[in-house]
């Protein structure tokens, strides 16, 4: 159900029409393989355990809330999608999801590249020792400081989002004494099938050059034209969250017509197209995403008959997937403080997190599910709103899901696919400390990223 934005957020106590949510599941104890980390699952206790360790014992040692990371998962994940696209294409880690040196050091290992987009992510991925020529520097805004550091570090590629950093980038390759690789991103007048607020590849926003009105061909000839740029290729990004394959390809056709006229006009055949990321992942049972080799053959399927057409070679393929990779692979780990039953309305339970941890609920409309992670339960199933402790009506995690009627201050319940866009978007609202961040493997588990403390606000505070 979509709802408009409002300056004040969601309504708090929204009475929703009958049959907008799910009939309760048959069995609230069990875990949707679909939805949670590949090595959740629940101990002869009825205690959900990852990594080979229960939450309870997790909960005593690292505090909640928490976000648990199933690092086999993770680099399972990476596995898949590096051999699904082979030797012949490249795969661009997405770091915006989530970064740390920790899942640089992962990606390295398993031999995926990595996205940045701004100079902390381009510092973490270097400090952790990730080559800079396996970083693209993406970014609608990168400041000359950026986009310095990132060419005197040898990035492999700086995506180029506008006419005015065509300049700004060949200016400083130039005074560095260097020739930086390019891409040109475009917009091809394709919106993905996503939320609103996510779509990125309508005209009408922020990212990339247009196609229409010959702006892109135009940003190609400027490019051609400076000696310290080299143009490597075309990139497309046209959503968030997408599952349905058309979109890609039309885009795939539209950018095929750029490098057909690019072709045509220059005698040059870019050797590279990247068709961005945005595919989905199953944030509640109803979510069907595409497996990493489904999505490959698609891909180089599109692209290949769309060259042909075209009488071209084709051009090697990347992809960023940073959600479909790590966005499964976590869970955030909540203790319950209060329990609101509003006869005919729904019950609401409180949490010690909320938006500060999870703001995808209040930004996007985001859903979710959520289970009483614990200890199992034959209780009746209720429909719950979790909801955050934060001073604000939108402080809502999960909007709606059931839980078992004798859920109880104390009990602890998670919510899965939480590795994408939590911890990387935490904020310190109400000055909250962001929750640490824990690697669990092999009955093993260590802080990544550790919790913030109330010192780490002050010593930003300066008084």
């Amino acid at each position: 159900m979509s709802r408009s934005a409002h300056p004040a957020g969601p309504r708090h106590a929204d009475v929703l029409p009958e049959g907008h949510y799910s009939a309760p599941p048959a069995d609230l104890n069990a875990l949707d393989p679909k939805v949670w980390s590949r090595t959740v699952t629940r101990d002869p206790d009825g205690v959900v355990t990852t990594g080979g360790i229960t939450v309870t014992r997790l909960a005593e040692e690292f505090g909640t809330p928490a976000y648990f990371i199933d690092e086999a998962d993770f680099r399972a994940r990476c596995q898949a999608w590096r051999d699904a696209f082979g030797s012949e294409a490249d795969v661009f880690y997405a770091g915006k999801a989530f970064l740390s040196r920790a899942v640089v050091r992962w990606l390295h290992e398993e031999g995926l590249n990595l996205d940045v987009c701004s100079g902390g992510e381009l510092t973490t991925a270097l400090d952790a020792g990730m080559p800079a020529e396996r970083i693209a520097f993406h970014g609608n805004n990168k400041t000359p400081d950026e986009i310095e550091r990132a060419i005197a570090a040898g990035v492999g590629r700086v995506v180029l989002d506008s006419f005015q950093e065509i300049v700004r980038v060949a200016h400083i390759a130039e005074r560095l004494g260097k020739r930086q690789r390019v891409q040109i991103r475009v917009t091809v007048g394709v919106e993905a099938h996503t939320h609103e607020f996510i779509a990125t590849a309508h005209e009408d926003q922020k990212f990339g050059i247009a196609l229409a009105g010959g702006q892109a061909a135009e940003a190609v000839r400027r490019v051609l034209k400076l000696d310290s740029l080299e143009l490597i290729g075309i990139h497309s990004h046209i959503g968030s969250q997408i599952f349905d394959m058309a979109g890609f390809e039309v885009s795939a056709r539209r950018v095929v017509q750029l490098l057909a006229e690019v072709r045509d006009e220059h005698g040059v055949e870019l050797p590279e197209i990247d068709l961005g990321g945005g595919l989905g992942i199953a944030y509640t049972s109803d979510d069907d995403p595409r497996e990493p080799h489904e999505i490959a053959t698609a891909l180089n399927e599109i692209v290949s008959r769309e060259c042909a057409a075209a009488k071209l070679r084709t051009p090697r393929i990347s992809v960023e997937p940073g959600r479909a990779i790590v966005g499964p692979t976590a869970f955030t780990l909540y203790e319950v403080g209060t329990v609101k039953p509003l006869e005919g309305l729904r019950t609401y339970v409180s949490v010690d997190g909320g938006m500060s941890d999870n703001i995808r609920t209040a930004l996007y409309d985001a859903e979710y599910t959520v289970a009483l992670v614990s200890r199992s339960s034959d209780a009746e199933p209720v429909l719950v709103r979790v909801v955050g402790k934060h001073c604000e009506s939108g402080d809502i995690v999960v909007r709606d899901a059931f839980l078992p009627a004798d859920l109880a201050p104390g009990d602890l319940i998670a919510v899965p696919a939480t590795g994408a866009y939590c911890r990387s978007m935490a904020s310190n609202y109400n000055h909250a400390l962001r929750p640490p961040v824990v690697a669990v493997r092999d009955g093993g588990a260590r802080v990544i990223v550790r919790r913030e403390t109330e010192e780490d606000l002050l010593r930003l505070d300066v008084g």
